[in-house]
């Protein structure tokens, strides 16, 4: 009997180790076939994926509203608190967005089709003028000349516009908006959003007792922690960034129309825009302006103008971004500089944006992992000397 149970058993191992053999090679074979059905998900539910992304940046606004309506002496707008913020939140957001497409964009797209096309002839009066210098002119040398020489070659080959004509800007919008291409997607995109936003407590308290069922009491307050951190580092990142750059592209743009530089709203909207990526937008947007600053104006023109913007790049990331910001995100330069790099690889210039209040949220679940193992072996080591 011993033995048939021995054989038994052994037959059942066997039997069970091969049927797990045949579904993992059936789940590689399939693996193209599972890949596109996770992808066709994505595809589908993309509109309520984007409509929680514009919930949880509306979130900022809205809740800031709705704590100003359940201060009023109006019991009706106390009760209706909500909903009126939401409201007011939509309407707000579709008058920004109408002004900046009227108003802002047609200026911007204007100069960027003014400089492509004038580029060449820029560029010529800039070699014009470096072959015109006195010939003990630091910047009248050959490795130079070569260098400008070879990049008005390269230039020439190149047909900028046909990268900027209205067809491929549309195709640049699809891409970078890229996940509600229809109707239909948008209006689900945006009635998910303003649902998002009236019922996110009922959301929220669902989430937890869900999390309460599942996990022990103790981890679910640790997750909740987390997440309540997670959104204080994110909200004071993203409302301070933007709330800086839109201030940091108004000053510097000012300051170029005094100054005279050609295309200043578009340099001033290329700096506040890159100003939003920490260390290397700063710099990267400087580059470029003092490279299309010294083509269309100037080289007397161009350090003017790099002066300035520094000066005011200067007095922002010490005075006027610590004020916005309030507090700092308490992480390196160095880990700034890694995460942006990481996250501009694989994520592009969102990656960039989001790199740092991630990196920072990982941190603070890093420091919090490692202080609690230290002081689970200082507890054994006490236990061990007693």
């Amino acid at each position: 009997m011993k033995d048939i149970k021995k054989n038994l058993s052994k037959w059942m191992y066997w039997f069970i180790l091969a049927v797990a053999i045949i579904l993992v090679y059936k789940f590689i074979d399939n693996i193209t076939s599972i890949g596109d059905i996770i992808k066709n998900f994505f595809n589908i539910i993309s509109p309520f994926l984007t409509a929680l992304l514009i919930a949880y940046l509306l979130y900022i606004p809205a809740s800031r509203i709705e704590n100003r309506f359940k201060k009023s002496k109006s019991k009706f707008v106390k009760r209706k608190a909500r909903g009126l913020s939401v409201f007011l939140t939509i309407i707000l957001t579709i008058i920004i967005i109408i002004l900046l497409v009227n108003v802002l964009f047609p200026v911007i797209s204007d100069s960027i089709f003014e400089l492509i096309s004038n580029f060449q002839g820029y560029w010529n009066n800039t070699v014009d003028r470096l072959n015109n210098l006195p010939e003990d002119s630091i910047l009248k040398n050959e490795r130079i000349t070569n260098a400008v020489q070879s990049f008005g070659e390269k230039l020439k080959e190149i047909d900028l516009m046909q990268y900027l004509n209205p067809e491929r800007i549309t195709g640049y919008v699809k891409s970078a908006v890229g996940v509600a291409t229809g109707l239909f997607d948008v209006f689900v995109t945006i009635v998910a959003s303003i649902y998002l936003l009236l019922e996110r407590g009922k959301i929220l308290g669902y989430i937890k007792k869900l999390g309460y069922a599942i996990l022990k009491p103790e981890i679910c307050e640790r997750i909740g922690e987390y997440c309540d951190t997670t959104n204080k580092v994110f909200f004071r990142f993203i409302s301070s960034q933007l709330i800086d750059s839109i201030l940091v592209g108004i000053v510097v743009t000012i300051a170029m129309s005094i100054i005279g530089v050609k295309y200043a709203i578009l340099l001033g909207f290329i700096i506040g825009l890159f100003n939003l990526i920490p260390y290397f937008g700063a710099i990267v947007a400087v580059g470029i302006s003092i490279l299309i600053t010294l083509v269309t104006g100037g080289l007397s023109q161009a350090i003017i103008m790099a002066v300035v913007v520094i000066i005011l790049q200067q007095i922002d990331a010490n005075i006027i971004n610590p004020k916005i910001v309030g507090s700092s995100l308490q992480i390196s330069p160095l880990l700034v500089i890694f995460s942006v790099t990481v996250g501009g690889g694989y994520f592009g210039v969102l990656g960039m944006f989001l790199a740092v209040p991630a990196v920072t949220v990982l941190k603070l679940i890093l420091d919090d992992y490692i202080d609690f193992q230290n002081r689970k072996k200082m507890i054994y080591d006490d236990i061990q000397d007693d």
